[in-house]
Formats: structure tokens, sequence, C-alpha cells
């Protein structure tokens, strides 16, 4: 598309600032906006997959971002009696492949830091609903913004925008388990390229991902993370942490020593996850990406790299089209079946991992380890992983 466009993108997470990064170098006229004054990263630590590296590489930001995360080789979780539930190797996939764990921080700054017009940022404008002319954008305090060609919504799992299109909702709901989470320094941590999980039943999971550098660059990190109902999520106080530190002595002893730095419920931040569906992300002038087209559970760990994927898909649809509606046409074909896959799976190992349904942890440790080493299904474990862009069953 020769045609220079004017682009509005709500939101400046990744999949805002991973658009504005390409829209920009198709030189196209953006305006950006944000609801926080001072934005910076929401958000646990999280491992990069294949895919979302490749993206970055798209960006020019591939070195970058590999000084400052950490190389991730092996996932490996287990059961409370010590019996592997889950031991997948990225080299079993493909030589060479690997994850890479990293702080949303870092991944926000570089990615601030590599668009020119950053200081152009719009901040502290929340954005209420879309004009009845699918052109403009009204904040919170009736301000009108636009017209704009095409309006980008990027504004997160709990999008106020996508009740502007409330028909092309197909489903969203909260999920009833959520996460305690915080970055701990990794110290003397022995497993620094592996992923590690514990499992109490189905109720109870705690993970320890290392994440490289924060964007301060001070030390090596962990990301720690607590799964819980979401009622005790959203009620965590000193007895919960007390609690915490109880059934982390029970499940996983020996990483106990890093929570000696947790002394306060404050230090520790909560996560709540929605399950959003669209029918199409693509509504008149509007397009819906990362989150806010397709929240999901955390499971699958791919929502920073699905939101790299739909920002690359919307350059490129914009790039090969001849205008702008054909190449609205076409992104939501760009995405469809890779988005498919994941939210079905997601919403299907999701009661496996957090659930009250104690029947499906003692199935899920039955077999996910024998079925891990079979090649076909192994094979097929790792393609999901990975974020295969083809489709997972070939």
């Amino acid at each position: 598309m020769e045609r220079r466009l004017d682009i509005a993108i709500v939101g400046y997470g990744a999949a805002g600032q991973a658009a504005s990064l390409f829209l920009s170098k198709q030189e196209h006229a953006l305006s950006v906006f944000e609801q926080a004054d001072s934005p910076g990263p929401v958000g646990a630590g999280f491992l990069l997959q294949p895919t979302g590296l490749g993206v970055l590489a798209r960006l020019g930001l591939a070195e970058q971002v590999m000084a400052q995360g950490q190389r991730i080789e092996r996932l490996y979780g287990c059961n409370a009696n010590g019996h592997g539930v889950m031991d997948m190797r990225y080299s079993d996939h493909s030589p060479g492949c690997f994850g890479l764990g990293l702080t949303r921080g870092s991944l926000f700054k570089l990615m601030r830091d590599a668009w020119p017009d950053a200081a152009q940022l719009r901040t502290g404008i929340r954005m209420d609903r879309i004009d009845a002319d699918g052109k403009h954008l009204i904040d919170s305090v009736g301000e009108r913004y636009g017209p704009f060609d095409l309006i980008v919504i990027a504004d997160g799992a709990n999008s106020r925008l996508r009740d502007s299109a409330p028909k092309i909702v197909r489903r969203q709901a909260l999920y009833p388990w959520g996460a305690m989470w915080c970055l701990l320094p990794a110290e003397s941590w022995p497993h620094p390229d592996t992923l590690h999980q514990r499992y109490g039943g189905s109720r109870e999971m705690i993970g320890l991902l290392p994440v490289g550098q924060r964007a301060d660059g001070d030390g090596r990190w962990l990301t720690f993370f607590f799964s819980l109902p979401g009622g005790q999520v959203d009620g965590f106080d000193g007895d919960s942490l007390v609690h915490m530190r109880d059934r982390t002595r029970m499940l996983w002893p020996q990483a106990l020593p890093l929570l000696d730095h947790i002394r306060e419920p404050a230090q520790l931040n909560r996560a709540r996850y929605r399950d959003v569906v669209l029918r199409a992300p693509v509504n008149g002038r509007l397009v819906f990406i990362g989150d806010a087209a397709h929240a999901m559970s955390p499971q699958l760990g791919q929502g920073v790299n699905m939101a790299l994927l739909d920002a690359e898909a919307l350059s490129d649809a914009l790039a090969d089209a001849s205008d702008i509606d054909d190449a609205l046409r076409a992104y939501p074909r760009l995405r469809r079946q890779h988005l498919a896959v994941y939210q079905q799976l997601s919403r299907w190992l999701t009661p496996l991992f957090q659930s009250d349904r104690a029947g499906l942890a003692r199935v899920r440790d039955a077999c996910f380890g024998p079925l891990g080493r079979f090649p076909l299904a192994c094979g097929q474990m790792l393609k999901i992983l990975t974020g295969t862009k083809q489709a997972w069953w070939r």
C-alpha cells in the first residue's frame, strides 16, 4: 500500500509498542495513546518463544533482547512427590532452538528506545469509546480525537474499547484462578537454563523462570509465581504470605530460601487472567490486537508472543494490500488458524493445572510424562511450546 494512513494506536503494551515500530517503519502517521501517566511494563517475566524472537529480529532488536534475557533450554515440572510431569527440551524440536526468559521491563525499554517518535506518545489519556462514525476516539472526559483511517486497539485484556463493538465479542470471562508473582535475585540458583514448575495437585503451582537482567541492568533475576484461586489472589495478606511459605516448604523446599527476600505481601504482585474470544478482530476500521483481541490463560505462555505476531501480521497486511479495506480483509486470515489452536488448547489445558478437580491432576500426572516420551506426541508438544505458526498437526 503506497498511501500514507492516519492511524491511532490505543495502548502501549507489547502489542501497541510492536505496532508502533512496524507502522512507523512504513511511514504512516501515528497517534499513540496510553492511559498511564508514566507508561511502564505490566506483568511478570515471560518466556519469549522462537516465533516472538523472530518478530523482534525483523525489528532489528534480536541482538539487544538476547543480551538482556536468559536462554532457556528446558521446561521441567514435577508434583510434590518428585514424579516428573513435564520434561521438554527445545533441542528436541530442532537443533539450536531455545526460548528466552525476559523481564517485561527489558522488553518495554528496548521497544520504546527503538521508536524514534517515542517522545510523541500521548500519556494519561483513557479512551472510553469509539464514536458512532467509527473514525473518532472519545476519552474519559469527552474529548474527541480523529478522524483516523485506522484505529488499532491494543489496550489489553481489560479493554474498555472492546465494549464499543459488542457484536464481535464471542466470549469474555474472568478466569477463576490467578497468581501472585515477583522478581527474585537469581543468586546461586542452580538451574539458569530451565523453567521449573512444582505442582500441588491442580490447586497449587509454583514456578521459577530465569529472566536475565532487569531493564536497569542490575544482576540476574528469576520470576517467581504461585498459583491460587482468584479470591485468594484478590485478598492476599500477611496470613496468605505465611501460608504461601508453608506450602512452598512442603512442595518445593529447595526454593524456600529464595523467599527470604519477601517479608511483606506488598512485595508480591497480583495477576488475574481473562478468556477473550472475538468473532473477528476487525470491525469497520477498528482492528483489535494482543490481549484486547484474544486474552487467554498464561498456561501456554504465549501472550507476548501472540501480541508481537499480531503486530507483524497487521504490518504485512497493510504492506501487501492494494488498499486499507483489502488489508483488513487479509489480516484476520493471517492470524485465524494460529490463534484458534492456542485459544482452544489454553482452555483445555488450564483445568489440568489450575482447578478444583483433583481427578484431572491425577490424570495429568499419570499421562503427561509417558506421552512426552513418544516421538509423535513429544513433537506436537514442542510445536505448541515453541509457538510454531504452522498447523500444529503437520
